[in-house]
């Protein structure tokens, strides 16, 4: 008689340590393991419901101007390190890690509309209402090293006065020239005191100016009347317009594909571009329920940050018609300016209560250093999540989004509104001569012209 017996070597079950884990052989064979698909969907619903228990984005409040923030710029140097100017003409470097002023640049007389950063980070470019641009010298050491004093005031290195005010500035990759909007499109260069080159296209006025990160000559701006327009610092003359249905605040190019910009529009939406194919979006981004009035690309450009005037900060992927996050409080007023840190980790906003607020980009992302077994679950966890987020319980979960209330109705009332304007155009078409009333989507809706 022939008896089976499991034969295993003590030297594999072995434990070398005593605080090694017990080694177990598992059989991952399908036929043998008949519930696996449904302790899967278990373990993806309860990490769903997880990620809500810990979602905690904000991280803090940076207080110290004393007027609304107006607009910020990035360090490209340095990590934590970001510079926020305030409507009374106050410029000040933070200190993100420890959350305190490293430095403060006064001199403005008005409203600081722009500010930029050199691509060395040893440069700080500011412009207002003043009609002056003011170059500063960044203080490095202040960052890196023991000085540190929230009394630190720095002096302009250069100060261009212009005979008229200035709504943005935007610095060139790797190039000496940065852009400033106003009445006009303005070329400077760090060593004179007068535009280089100055472009206009009608006489209406600029307020937004981003060069393109992968083409340094490339530079796309937004105005009043309603345009965004792309400029080549190689020709005498814009090279293309695109006229819209309302007017769009602000601008910012894909990093990643830098023939890709999304633009923060009046009418609540965001649209992301081709600049090579203008006449038609390429996405709509919706939830915002009024003006949008910053945006911001990850550096990773799979994701960007909107700020709005109905007092959320909002995350979208670059490609989601919907947000992915809203971030909101109590005490948090119309975002002026958003932006990612360079490490993709975190998003800091600043509002018309003077405070400049720090969130995590991963509402639920745990902080600090992770064991490798932690991470390996963190990792399984988002996989499972991932892989039945299509089914109803976990997608309900996921989407799930506390709102205040005053922006919760008008979300109603937008969607009564959109419907509304839905059936009118189906009424107008079905008793209307066939082919009178072509359908158009809203990616091309809200266009009016391309101009060449």
């Amino acid at each position: 008689m022939k008896v089976k017996v499991i034969s295993r070597s003590t030297d594999e079950f072995t434990r070398e340590r005593s605080q090694d884990l017990q080694r177990v052989y598992r059989n991952f064979d399908p036929n043998i393991r008949s519930q696996d698909k449904s302790v899967e969907y278990v373990r993806a619903l309860n990490a769903a419901k997880l990620d809500k228990i810990f979602a905690r984005p904000f991280v803090g409040a940076l207080d110290g101007h004393i007027d609304a923030v107006s607009s910020m710029a990035k360090n490209p140097s340095h990590l934590k390190g970001i510079f926020s100017g305030s409507m009374d003409g106050d410029i000040r470097l933070w200190d993100l890690a420890n959350r305190r002023t490293v430095c403060q640049f006064p001199g403005h007389q008005g409203a600081v509309r722009g500010l930029t950063v050199s691509t060395d980070g040893r440069v700080l470019v500011s412009c207002g209402t003043d009609s002056t641009v003011r170059l500063w010298s960044v203080p490095i050491p202040s960052l890196v090293g023991s000085d540190y004093s929230s009394d630190n005031e720095a002096k302009p290195l250069e100060v261009y006065v212009w005979k008229n005010a200035f709504w943005g500035v935007d610095h060139q990759e790797n190039g000496e020239l940065f852009a400033t909007a106003g009445a006009q499109v303005d070329i400077w260069n760090h060593n004179r005191s007068q535009p280089v080159t100055s472009f206009e296209w009608g006489k209406d006025t600029a307020i937004s100016v981003r060069f393109n990160p992968g083409e340094p000559n490339i530079l796309a701006t937004t105005a009043s009347d309603r345009s965004i327009t792309l400029y080549d610092l190689r020709l005498s003359s814009p090279a293309r317009k695109l006229i819209m249905r309302t007017k769009t605040n602000s601008i910012a190019w894909n990093p990643m594909e830098p023939m890709n910009f999304t633009a923060a529009n009046e009418d609540c939406n965001c649209y992301s571009y081709d600049a090579r194919k203008l006449d038609v979006a390429r996405c709509v981004h919706k939830d915002h329920v009024s003006a949008v009035m910053d945006i911001d690309y990850s550096s990773t450009g799979r994701e960007f940050v909107t700020g709005s005037y109905d007092r959320t900060v909002r995350i979208f992927q670059h490609n989601g018609g919907h947000s992915r996050e809203v971030y909101h409080t109590k005490r948090m007023q119309r975002v002026f300016c958003v932006k990612f840190s360079y490490d993709g980790a975190y998003v800091i906003s600043g509002s018309d209560d003077t405070n400049l607020r720090l969130w995590k980009a991963n509402a639920s992302e745990q902080q600090g250093v992770l064991l490798p077994r932690e991470r390996k679950k963190h990792d399984y966890m988002l996989a499972v999540k991932n892989r039945y987020k299509h089914l109803p319980e976990i997608k309900r979960i996921v989407r799930h989004r506390h709102l205040p209330k005053p922006i919760y109705k008008a979300a109603i009332l937008r969607r009564v509104v959109t419907e509304a304007e839905r059936k009118k155009d189906e009424r107008r078409r079905a008793h209307s001569a066939p082919g009178s009333m072509p359908r158009e989507p809203l990616r091309k809706k809200r266009i009016i012209k391309e101009v060449e």
